[in-house]
């Protein structure tokens, strides 16, 4: 193992940090592909679940179409303005389309805690509301990469 790698593991974030990092961000960036494997990066918000990264998209967007063509997408959420405070988490694998779209509230299992988290996190309401131009696109990653240089201090 070469001194970048062994450096590389020791400021991954653990499971724990990841899960409180990913609970307190508010923005990440979606990259997808067009049909001829050009890229497409775009903001979005999103909650976690401690298992999978819930994106609230707009159907009608250029995001929506590229990943009913293509399901593979790559997530990013990460902060840090100095170097030695960047921290960040990469996310790969395919999205799935869960619930309605658009949704409209249908009763769903799968969308019980999305949309008990969401509503929360952005809005500060219980309820989820709903607007007849967003779905759901669930994450469940198979690659998850992370980062936290503020740990860079302690391997000085």
């Amino acid at each position: 193992m070469t001194d970048t790698q062994r450096r590389g593991r020791r400021i991954m974030m653990t499971p724990g940090e990841r899960d409180a990092y990913l609970g307190e961000q508010r923005t990440c960036r979606v990259a997808t592909l067009s049909p001829d494997g050009a890229p497409h990066v775009g903001a979005l918000w999103f909650v976690w679940d401690g298992g999978s990264l819930w994106l609230y998209s707009i159907t009608r967007s250029l995001r929506w179409s590229q990943l009913r063509g293509d399901a593979r997408v790559a997530v990013v959420v990460d902060d840090g303005e100095g170097y030695g405070e960047l921290r960040g988490v990469e996310l790969t694998g395919r999205a799935e389309f869960v619930g309605e779209a658009p949704r409209t509230g249908e009763p769903c299992p799968e969308l019980v805690e999305p949309e008990r988290l969401f509503p929360v996190k952005y809005f500060g309401m219980t309820e989820m509301p709903h607007d007849g131009r967003h779905a759901w696109l669930r994450l469940t990653p198979e690659t998850i990469t992370s980062w936290d240089f503020r740990k860079l201090a302690d391997l000085a």
